[in-house]
């Protein structure tokens, strides 16, 4: 019998490559699809798949679709998003979302004892114990859908407890290795969007830039494995090849390679932590020849650092600093900050909110208010 799956986010990089798998698979049945506000799209995937019903944040754009879709139901909003998972009896959810709106799919999904494919790192990053403490109550699993946790998940399979010692996250080291700060002043949006070896969607790929991402996905590990953050690495891989590195007891080091290519992680989470053939030609180690390995320049790159100091500062300071993030990539990708003003709006909210502690899911959605609130005051001071 198929499985019943729901994509949220199935316009951007994840979720179209996800319908891709999905066109060449049986196992599955579509029972809904997201978008932001690309109703368009969204309502095109749903006609050529048979799906009745789907949702559309942006609430512009959900009326346009529903003037030229008789096909079918739309559910409007941040509320209609939730309304489609609880309602949609899936077996598992693709959190494909962009940004901390995922958050409360996510909650919704595992609140719901649903399997959650997790492609949106910031529901980890926010919500942390709080998402992770949910899934253990209702018996949900949290699969990761990222090439480096997918990794790590593949390497720890089967590993007994106490034997690892640490966990190595690469980093490709985006459009920008090698430069200077002062280099970086003057960099264009089209010249941090050019990242040197993934298709991505833009806010992720100006996270990689900054080195943000890895930030994150040291936070997504941690809540994922259990791993005290000093025993979390990043190194910079420019090749992209080998996506997670784990270090045995007795020195041994275990790693994974495979080809820069996201359907990989998006069919190993949709089938459960397994393998299936995908038609992707693997890696020709002759014509690879070698590896090249960097350490990380955190004083050049410094989103990295305030996203492992906000990590173990814990409490809302990840949540701060995934707002601040938000805020300041947006006002850059629209010409609105300098590159190196990201970090420096950063760093001014973090500094200014410190970390409080959690108690409920509200102290988040407040913490993301009051930090988005101060970042955009922060940003337009700089433009």
């Amino acid at each position: 019998m198929p499985r019943r799956l729901l994509i949220l986010g199935s316009t951007g990089s994840i979720g179209t490559q996800a319908l891709d798998i999905l066109d060449r698979s049986e196992e599955f049945e579509l029972v809904g699809l997201s978008a932001e506000r690309s109703w368009q799209e969204l309502l095109a995937q749903a006609r050529s798949r048979g799906v009745k019903r789907v949702a559309i944040a942006d609430e512009d754009a959900a009326a346009r679709g529903a003037e030229s879709w008789t096909g079918g139901e739309i559910l409007r909003g941040a509320e209609g998003l939730i309304k489609l998972v609880v309602e949609s009896e899936a077996d598992l959810v693709l959190n494909a979302l962009v940004g901390s709106a995922g958050l409360g799919p996510t909650i919704a999904t595992l609140g719901e004892g649903i399997d959650l494919a997790l492609a949106n790192k910031e529901s980890l990053v926010v919500g942390g114990e709080l998402v992770t403490a949910l899934a253990q109550a209702t018996g949900a699993q949290i699969i990761p859908v990222d090439s480096e946790h997918t990794a790590l998940h593949q390497l720890l399979s089967g590993q007994p407890a106490g034997v690892v010692e640490r966990l190595t996250i690469t980093a490709s080291g985006g459009p920008f290795r090698g430069f200077s700060r002062e280099q970086m002043q003057d960099v264009s949006v089209q010249d941090a969007l050019a990242h040197p070896t993934w298709a991505m969607g833009g806010k992720i790929t100006i996270d990689s830039a900054t080195l943000m991402n890895k930030g994150l996905e040291l936070m997504e590990a941690h809540h994922l494995f259990g791993t005290p953050y000093e025993r979390l690495d990043v190194v910079v891989h420019p090749q992209s090849l080998i996506h997670g590195i784990i270090q045995l007891a007795d020195g041994a080091m275990l790693a994974h390679l495979g080809p820069p290519d996201m359907r990989i992680a998006i069919s190993y989470a949709l089938h459960g932590g397994s393998s299936i053939e995908l038609g992707i030609e693997p890696l020709d180690l002759v014509a690879v020849g070698s590896l090249e390995f960097e350490a990380v320049d955190t004083d050049t790159f410094p989103c990295l650092r305030l996203a492992r100091e906000a990590a173990i500062a814990g409490g809302t300071a990840p949540c701060v600093l995934n707002a601040a993030n938000e805020i300041a990539v947006h006002a850059f990708l629209h010409g609105r900050l300098p590159f190196n003003g990201i970090s420096e709006v950063i760093e001014r909210v973090l500094q200014q909110l410190g970390s409080q502690p959690v108690r409920a899911f509200e102290s988040l959605y407040e913490a993301d208010r009051e930090a988005r609130h101060i970042a955009r005051q922060a940003a337009a001071a700089m433009a």
